[in-house]
């Protein structure tokens, strides 16, 4: 691989096909926010390859410049066939352009979309190649951090190529207590640990994610979903997964393992590999990098011109994700994640700043002054009201849960089981005028998007 500097965007050449060095670019292949991946042809060797062209002025006004950064870094390390493979990186005084491999089957997301769940053993056999290189990617130093349907990528002959390492994490990320910290990733593969804002190790993260994936290709749908986020978070945080009658034993049993949301008792890689159910016709790649000469190849800076101050100024916005919001809960009412739903419908939901020791004190201590009946029992409440005058109306009951969100806030649902719609009314709003977050907290100065760490 070279790193070469153009003094201009690709040319123009007389029949009409653009050309930049010894690549004829074609077709678009996708487009995101920032870049496009467009067909190139290598004119001596005629062998196709995807060309990612990323705009400087775009990066720059997304404050994401680190994340071209550690991309690029990241996949000169990577060497693996079920990992894309970076050839060349040139660059223009507008553009950056990465010459990747081509890939011609497209992303995995697409192929279940379209077809449905796998057969069990042809699944099997993809994840057994995902497993391989995420695993070669830890043995480097390198944690994804985004694992998800649509960065896996399906070759002609089948094969998986893990890619899109924008968010990836390396050694150096790492803070003095062992962890990682940023929360990054897509919602549904996210694992619980990284939501919870306390640290996490990035190997049992994106385990968690490969579980999520094999869940995908085995079922054809999500484990975990939800189109409210902090619903979603509560999903993920059980990690109650219902399994499918048709999956076998042991693909429910490993898919148990992976998707524990303890990490301390998650199954490990290497567990994984020991699993009897992913040892069946497991063939494991060997590593080019194993076979051939290392490359030692360091980023021109200068000609990226990526940390231009001219570009950077103290105004620029941080980009965040839409966890991170959960995590800002000292200064943000987060009650708009939650589905609205009229409490006459059995169920309301409202956030809370109040520790889950406060909140179940204070809510029993409401309940009770209200004449409510209050039971506890494994961390929930059940406020009960009988009806002594009307014993066949059967009362009120009122199941209510606590769930951490982050440290400085919590979730508080409140399901009637039966009951006097309007009695059930007059608890919920007691509850929530003396127990949600204030509406003065509501107000935060930030921009949803991805974020990484600051290089």
């Amino acid at each position: 691989m070279v790193i070469l500097k153009l003094g201009n965007s690709p040319t123009e050449k007389d029949e009409g096909i653009m050309r930049l060095a010894n690549y004829e670019v074609g077709r678009t292949l996708g487009t995101g926010s920032f870049a496009k991946v467009k067909l190139a042809k290598h004119v001596n060797s005629d062998q196709l390859f995807a060309l990612k062209i990323i705009d400087k002025t775009k990066i720059f006004h997304l404050n994401i410049a680190h994340q071209i950064t550690r991309e690029i870094a990241t996949l000169k390390l990577l060497k693996h066939p079920n990992v894309v493979r970076l050839h060349e990186v040139l660059a223009s005084k507008t553009k950056i352009y990465l010459v990747l491999e081509y890939v011609t089957g497209g992303e995995l997301f697409d192929r279940i979309a379209s077809k449905g769940r796998l057969k069990e053993a042809e699944g099997r056999k993809l994840f057994q190649q995902l497993i391989d290189g995420v695993s070669y990617c830890h043995n480097k130093g390198v944690f994804h951090r985004d694992l998800k349907l649509e960065n896996v990528l399906v070759d002609a002959q089948g094969n998986i190529k893990i890619t899109d390492f924008g968010l990836s994490a390396s050694p150096q990320h790492i803070r003095a207590d062992g962890l990682l910290h940023t929360t990054c990733g897509s919602p549904c593969y996210v694992a619980p640990e990284v939501l919870a804002n306390r640290g996490y190790e990035g190997a049992t993260s994106d385990t968690w994610s490969c579980g999520v994936i094999l869940f995908v290709i085995l079922t054809g749908y999500l484990p975990f979903e939800d189109r409210n986020i902090a619903v979603l978070y509560q999903k993920i945080s059980k990690g109650d997964v219902r399994m499918p009658k048709w999956l076998s034993s042991g693909a429910q049993n490993l898919l148990r393992r992976i998707l524990d949301p303890n990490p301390l008792t998650r199954i490990t890689l290497a567990g994984i590999k020991d699993d009897e159910w992913f040892q069946q016709d497991n063939v494991p790649a060997n590593p080019e990098d194993e076979e051939e000469e290392k490359e030692n190849v360091s980023i021109d800076e200068e000609a990226f011109s990526i940390h231009d101050a001219a570009h950077t100024s103290p105004e620029s916005s941080t980009l965040i994700n839409a966890f991170q919001l959960i995590a800002m809960s000292s200064c943000l009412d987060l009650s708009g994640f939650f589905e609205k739903e009229d409490v006459s419908e059995r169920k309301m939901r409202f956030t809370s700043n109040h520790s889950a020791k406060d909140l179940i004190a204070k809510i029993e201590d409401i309940g009770k002054e209200m004449g409510f009946r209050v039971q506890k029992k494994n961390g929930k409440l059940k406020v009960i009201q009988e009806n002594k005058a009307h014993r066949s109306l059967g009362g009120l009951s009122v199941a209510a849960e606590v769930v951490e969100i982050s440290a400085s806030l919590h979730v508080v649902e409140l399901m009637k089981s039966f009951g006097d719609s309007s009695v059930y009314r007059q608890l919920c709003k007691k509850l929530s005028d003396d127990l949600a977050v204030a509406p003065s907290q509501a107000r935060v100065n930030s921009e949803v998007g991805e974020a990484g760490e600051k290089s």
